[in-house]
């Protein structure tokens, strides 16, 4: 099938390889344009572009699709479908009604829940059993258009979301073949029933000791790999990367109740946390017992909100 492809991240990408493996014809990709990243904040392309460049497809950045320019751009490639997996640009009209396939878009949650740019980290954060993967036709809302296909998947409970999205871009990329060999009829969704995953921002990723331990155990998992969960202790900044909940006697929100090689356990508003890995600012990620044998923690330290 002759395709126009929308799409940025890793997650994206996955779905592109195997539009590419089942020969479809992707006459044009669009990805965001480059962004600074790392230490340097030198421009990086995104996982899609690195793809596309590599398989020497035709690629363009545009900042936004309601200039003419991008829009002739697309029109011209004369697309059967548009296929667009975690791009982050609007589609205008205009575009979604260009191809006689119409816009297809594959989103990682099981629609109507999680609606929005981050249902991964929203789905952990809630303590979702399960999510999984919707094929739905794009409309001019935010993933509000009706479904054509959809699968379940369990979320286990040491994913993370390095883990959990790998299972859906699989996941997601296997649904769209089958999508588009199948042209299943569209069903709508029950609006009513609808939950916003809005994105990720600055504090999002603070623990707040003063939460139950199962809460701040899932904020761990949704923000693994990045930012990573943040806590201070006194001036130093720290990232927890793996932890796990105990019954303990009761203490005061953040303090450490014990610092063991095999885990610092910290109370919270209910239940404690072991932490079993952890990292300084500018350091490496480190089993605690390895953090420890540079770092001498007392009971009684108090661990403190990431910003104050």
């Amino acid at each position: 099938m002759k395709l126009v492809f929308a799409g940025t991240p890793e997650f994206a990408a996955v779905s592109l390889e195997a539009l590419l493996a089942a020969r479809h014809e992707v006459t044009l990709v669009l990805t965001q344009p480059d962004r600074p990243a790392g230490r340097g904040l030198k421009p990086q392309h995104s996982a899609v572009k690195r793809l596309a460049l590599q398989r020497g497809l035709a690629l363009l950045q545009p900042t936004t699709l309601k200039d003419s320019e991008a829009q002739n751009a697309i029109a011209a490639t004369r697309p059967e479908a548009l296929v667009v997996a975690a791009y982050g640009l609007m589609f205008p009209s205009s575009l979604l009604k260009l191809p006689a396939r119409g816009c297809i878009n594959v989103h990682a949650s099981l629609l109507p829940r999680w609606r929005g740019a981050a249902p991964i980290q929203r789905a952990l954060l809630a303590g979702d059993v399960e999510t999984g993967v919707t094929i739905m036709q794009m409309d001019e809302s935010l993933d509000t258009g009706p479904m054509l296909l959809q699968h379940a998947l369990p979320i286990a409970p040491d994913d993370t979301a390095g883990t959990l999205h790998d299972k859906l871009a699989a996941l997601g990329a296997k649904l769209l073949l089958e999508a588009l060999a199948a042209n299943p009829m569209p069903r709508a969704q029950n609006s009513k029933a609808a939950t916003y995953a809005p994105r990720i921002v600055k504090g999002d990723s603070d623990i707040d000791w003063c939460k139950p331990a199962a809460e701040i155990e899932r904020q761990v998992r949704a923000f693994d790999p990045v930012p990573g969960a943040q806590t201070r202790l006194g001036d130093m900044a720290l990232k927890i990367w793996h932890a796990r909940v105990v019954t303990v006697a009761p203490g005061a929100p953040g303090t450490v109740i014990a610092a063991e090689p095999d885990g610092i356990v910290v109370a919270c508003g209910k239940d404690a946390l072991c932490i079993t890995e952890l990292q300084r600012a500018g350091g490496k990620r480190l089993a605690v017992q390895a953090f420890l044998s540079g770092f001498m923690l007392a009971r009684g330290t108090h661990f403190s909100s990431a910003h104050g």
